[in-house]
């Protein structure tokens, strides 16, 4: 199977420049817009983790500075037109998987309303551990992810092989995997969602792609691929690290 994929240091508001196929499934991990606060919870905040030596040059600083710049109308308007349009038969309309914060949810699902996403899934993704260390004696500290399975009218597209598929997933983290982005998504976990909602052969973009681990684990699904990163520094890591040398599955 001839399989394509590509990353483009763009904005996805310029994808018609590229001339990339619709989608059977786009996946998108927007800014949580933490703003400065992004790492105020992290070990990250103090030089090597340690209170006494002071805070490092990560404290009071956001995560990326185009987080605050985030425009959702334009991420739910690039979606509605790369989507592939629904088909006639049952079981094969697409769907979009929208990863945010608790607080965002709500509004996700309005502004997908907006765009003709008149359906929504709620998932939750259950950790073992939790990013929020230094509120761990103060309070109850958050160790799960929140997405949205975004859709028109038509059930999207749902590959279960016979098994009863819950709205909540492990998170399951392989570390043999590059860490490019302070909230890059796991590849098993972003694999599963691909194989429950698409095909061998379907598209797969991600708008938003960071460390390009949607891609990758398109890619190794032998599913085409296709996703936009703004930043030059990051693209240039996710093209060295994260897209070389993908082994493809042998399930085709």
């Amino acid at each position: 199977m001839d399989i394509k994929y590509e990353l483009f240091n763009d904005h996805f508001q310029n994808y018609k420049r590229y001339n990339i196929p619709r989608a059977q499934l786009v996946i998108a991990d927007i800014p949580y817009n933490l703003g400065s606060n992004a790492y105020a919870s992290s070990l990250e905040w103090y030089v090597d983790g340690d209170n006494k030596k002071g805070e490092s040059d990560k404290a009071g600083k956001a995560f990326f500075d185009t987080d605050n710049n985030f425009r959702i109308s334009e991420f739910m308007h690039f979606c509605s037109k790369m989507l592939i349009k629904e088909p006639k038969q049952k079981g094969k309309a697409p769907a979009m998987i929208v990863f945010c914060a608790f607080q965002q949810i709500q509004m996700v699902i309005e502004y997908g309303k907006k765009y003709g996403f008149k359906h929504h899934i709620p998932l939750v993704f259950i950790k073992n551990t939790s990013p929020q260390v230094l509120k761990a004696n103060m309070k109850i500290v958050g160790a799960t992810e929140y997405a949205l399975v975004l859709y028109r009218e038509k059930l999207p597209k749902f590959n279960n092989d016979g098994r009863m598929i819950f709205n909540w997933f492990n998170w399951t983290v392989d570390n043999s995997y590059p860490k490019i982005h302070p909230t890059q998504k796991p590849v098993p976990v972003l694999k599963e969602l691909i194989s429950i909602f698409t095909d061998c052969g379907d598209v797969v973009i991600d708008p938003v792609a960071g460390s390009a681990s949607t891609l990758r684990a398109a890619i190794e699904l032998n599913r085409n691929a296709f996703g936009f990163e703004i930043k030059k520094d990051m693209f240039k890591t996710a093209n060295e690290k994260m897209l070389r040398n993908i082994p493809m599955s042998l399930v085709l």
